[in-house]
Formats: C-alpha cells, sequence, structure tokens
C-alpha cells in the first residue's frame, strides 16, 4: 500500500473520532514561471513536518505517515521531536492500526 493509500485510510479511520482535528499536511517546493525569471515557493508547515496535523482535546497532535519499508528523513526526526519536546504528541503510524494506537497513547498523555 502507497503512503498516500495509508493516510486517506487513517484520515477515514481516525474521522469521527471526539475531540479529534486532522488535516493533511502537504509540504514541498513549487516553481512558478514568470517575467522574473523562475521563483521558488515553499509550501507546507516546515521541513519535515507530519503528515498528518491536528489538535487532540486542546493539544497539537501530528502523525508521520509511512509505508513498511519507508524512513524518516533527518528533517522529519528534528520536527517530530520538536512536537514532542514543546508539549504536544508525535509518532510514526505505518497502519491504521498503528495510528489507533498511537491515539490511545495521545489521549493517556504519552508524547509519543
Amino acid at each position: 500500500m502507497s503512503e498516500g493509500a495509508i493516510q486517506d485510510a487513517i484520515r477515514l479511520a481516525l474521522a469521527s473520532e471526539p475531540g479529534l482535528v486532522l488535516w493533511r499536511n502537504n509540504c514541498g517546493v513549487a516553481e512558478h514561471y514568470g517575467r522574473r525569471g523562475v521563483t521558488h515557493t515553499r509550501y507546507g508547515l516546515a521541513p519535515g513536518s507530519a503528515d498528518l496535523v491536528g489538535i487532540l482535546d486542546g493539544r497539537f497532535f501530528a502523525l508521520e505517515v509511512k509505508t513498511a519499508k519507508g524512513r524518516l528523513s533527518p528533517d522529519q526526526k528534528l520536527w517530530l521531536a520538536l512536537v514532542q519536546r514543546t508539549g504536544g504528541f508525535a509518532a510514526v503510524a505505518r497502519s491504521v492500526d498503528e495510528a489507533k494506537a498511537a491515539l490511545a497513547r495521545a489521549r493517556a498523555g504519552a508524547s509519543e
């Protein structure tokens, strides 16, 4: 299953969870061609920011979605650690079951 398909499945599975609002966070760089030549615009929260971000009962909540063999980039590791260090919840999820387990840990007060 692709990362995008896993993200979609997680969003659908968690859509009706009470107290949780979740958004898809696309990150990257877009090229624009105009009179001044090529310009680049970054979009998304920040380099390395999680794929799914939101609020769980007033607390920042983030899930980095990976396939079974996917690896975190250095920027993703830094971003997840920043969220955890500042009181939010951040975790990696490779399936709907892992996302639900992460949500349960977050509800219990864990940071990851």
